[in-house]
């Protein structure tokens, strides 16, 4: 039988959700020093809850919340799971919104909507696998991924746009009222249209689900002790760990490289990079019915990209030549780790077969983001040796990560598909 039409209309309104739940992350990160003059004896910039702490909380509550979303998500399915985040979304953008003037209220707010975030983000697997047919899960994984990044640059783009770069505190709080409602709209519509229109699997045509009698424990159990999964695992320590360091830390990066002044293209570029390379090879991943390969692929452009943001600085060039550098390996991080998220996702979701489809993508993404902050926050110490030191580090664990990969064995799943094509 033919898949579903209305698979497409699950991943629109799952896009959506994605899409916002990123912008909601950001909202502040792109006009801090506005946001500081605006929120003017509420927030001690020198203070752990900053405005920074805005973004921060987003990781932080992740690391709580992964397992518990995972949970429900496996054990009572998408549609329960994802009504959850999306109701959260909903509500927590327009009280982020309404209460825009009072940081108390925001801060409450964006942790309500870092709640809903894994509810969100951990189940990009779990809906290709229920609504997609094998040869489109990648593409699908992709696009899920695509709408992560497309939220990403538009927070960081457009909200300057919208919030303005007047210095009187009315102008901005006109700016930061106008700039909220609106995300807050959009993500109100967007929540309300996942809510009416997600369905738990096609009515017609159910593809194979993972098999979740056996307890969301034990999968958890089966996909630590699957080799393929640790080995994987190591690549998300790895590779996103870099990744949400790097995109962290791209001014003092550019900064200790020898560049006065990077005007956020770096981690534009590496955004741009991303997108492409989202849109490409969960494409190509599909197409040749290859995951280890493409993977491969991945660990090998991610190498020269850490080295070139790791030592461009160190070469004797001049600044502008260093600085080319920089956005070109910068570009190559991007195409390749943010590309390799959702074929991992996806190989990861074969591998561990019958564990809990968003259980082995929540643990890829908790790995991630534990790394991330450990790594962002080794170097954030206010030491240039600190910055040189992790930098180097990360250039020899981009070597033990591309030698990891090749350990992996290829997808039962797609040795199986290929098998079946080739009789």
């Amino acid at each position: 039988m033919k898949p579903s039409p209305y698979r497409w209309v699950i991943l629109t309104v799952f896009m959506l959700v994605t899409l916002v739940i990123s912008i909601q992350w950001l909202t502040h990160a792109a006009v801090v020093r506005p946001a500081e003059v605006f929120y003017k004896g509420q927030v001690d910039p020198a203070s752990f809850f900053n405005i920074d702490f805005l973004a921060l909380s987003y990781m932080l509550v992740y690391l709580v919340m992964s397992f518990p979303a995972s949970y429900i998500i496996d054990e009572y399915g998408i549609k329960l799971g994802l009504t959850l985040g999306s109701v959260m979304i909903g509500v927590f953008s327009i009280t982020k919104a309404f209460f825009a003037a009072n940081f108390v209220a925001v801060v409450i707010s964006q942790i309500g909507l870092s709640i809903a975030q894994p509810f969100i983000l951990n189940a990009v697997t779990a809906v290709t696998v229920r609504w997609f047919p094998f040869s489109e899960r990648g593409l699908a994984a992709g696009l899920s991924v695509l709408a992560q990044y497309i939220g990403i640059i538009i927070a960081m783009l457009v909200t300057p746009l919208l919030v303005g770069s007047h210095p009187e505190l009315a102008n901005y709080g006109t700016g930061f009222e106008r700039m909220l409602w609106i995300y807050g709209i959009i993500s109100l519509i967007s929540s309300l249209a996942l809510i009416f229109l997600i369905k738990e699997h096609p009515v017609d045509f159910e593809f194979p689900v993972q098999d979740v009698s056996k307890g969301f424990r034990k999968g958890i159990l089966d996909i630590l002790r699957n080799r393929d999964m640790q080995i994987t695992m190591i690549l998300f320590f790895v590779g996103l760990g870099i990744f949400n360091a790097v995109s962290s830390m791209t001014d003092r990066i550019s900064e200790l490289a020898g560049v006065k002044d990077s005007d956020g293209l770096i981690g534009g570029i590496m955004l741009i990079g991303g997108i492409l390379g989202a849109l490409i090879l969960p494409l190509l991943s599909d197409k040749f019915r290859k995951r280890k390969l493409f993977i491969v692929i991945c660990l090998v452009g991610m190498v020269p990209g850490v080295f070139g943001l790791s030592f461009a600085g160190n070469l004797g060039l001049s600044p502008a030549d260093t600085y080319s550098i920089l956005l070109l390996s910068s570009f190559i991080l991007g195409f390749f780790v943010m590309s390799a998220g959702p074929i991992a996702f996806q190989y990861a979701a074969e591998v561990s077969y019958p564990a809990p489809e968003s259980a082995s993508q929540g643990i890829l993404l908790w790995i991630g983001q534990l790394s991330g902050m450990v790594f962002v926050a080794g170097m954030s110490i206010n030491n240039n040796a600190y910055l040189v030191s992790f930098m180097s580090m990360f250039a020899l664990l981009s070597v033990f990560a591309l030698i990891s990969v090749f350990f992996l064995r290829e997808s039962p799943m797609m040795v199986a598909e290929n098998h079946v094509t080739r009789n």
